[in-house]
C-alpha cells in the first residue's frame, strides 16, 4: 500500500477534527491522534493500519461515520477504525455509560486483532502520557475534568488495558504505557 491512503488519512483527520479541543486543555485535538500515528507507526509500517490510527476518533467525535470512512478508504482501514470506536449512547449522558463502555472495550479487546491492539495502544499511550503530564501539575484535581470523577474507575480501565494488550510487550510502546500507569496510578 502506498502512502497515498496515510497522506489522505491525515488530512481528513485534521479536517474532521478541526476547531476541537482536548478535554479541559487547550490543546488542540488533531495532536492525539497525530500521536498515535507516530506510536503505532512504531510498531508497523502497515500504511492502512497508521490511517486507521489517524481516523480512530474520527467516527466517536465527528459528524463522520464508520461508511464515509468505509468510502473514503476502504473496507480494512474501515473495520479497524470500528474496532477502535466506543458507542457512545448519545441518547445518555456520558457519565453514565462510561463504565458500560469500558467494560465493552475490554471485552472486545480479549480476542481483537493485533493490528487493533496497536491501534489501542497508540491511542491509550497518548492519553496515560497527557494524563501523566497533567497529573504532575494538577494532582487529583486532574479527575474534575472527566465525566467519571474517581481515580480508581480510571485506574481500573488503564491498568486492565495494559493486561490486554501486553501480547503487545515486546514494543518499547507498550513498555512507556505500563511504566506511566503505574507512575499516575501506585
Amino acid at each position: 500500500m502506498s502512502d497515498e491512503v496515510l497522506n489522505k488519512a491525515l488530512i481528513f483527520a485534521v479536517n474532521a477534527h478541526a476547531g476541537m479541543k482536548r478535554k479541559g486543555t487547550n490543546t488542540p485535538y488533531i495532536v492525539h491522534p497525530m500521536e498515535a500515528v507516530a506510536i503505532v507507526a512504531s510498531m508497523t509500517d502497515d500504511r492502512e493500519i497508521i490511517a486507521a490510527a489517524a481516523l480512530h476518533d474520527v467516527a466517536e467525535d465527528t459528524k463522520y461515520t464508520i461508511d464515509d470512512i468505509k468510502n473514503e478508504f476502504g473496507d480494512k482501514v474501515a473495520r479497524l477504525v470500528a474496532s477502535e470506536s466506543e458507542d457512545k449512547r448519545p441518547e445518555l449522558p456520558e457519565s453514565e455509560t462510561w463504565k458500560i463502555r469500558k467494560e465493552e472495550t475490554l471485552e472486545h479487546l480479549k480476542n481483537a486483532s493485533i493490528e487493533t491492539k496497536m491501534i489501542t495502544l497508540g491511542d491509550k499511550l497518548s492519553n496515560i502520557r497527557a494524563i501523566y503530564r497533567d497529573y504532575r501539575n494538577l494532582g487529583d484535581k486532574l479527575w474534575e475534568r472527566f465525566n467519571v470523577k474517581d481515580k480508581n474507575e480510571h485506574a481500573w480501565y488503564y491498568s486492565s488495558i495494559a493486561d490486554l494488550l501486553s501480547d503487545l510487550k515486546e514494543y518499547p510502546a507498550w513498555k512507556e504505557y505500563k511504566e506511566l500507569v503505574d507512575k499516575v496510578f501506585n
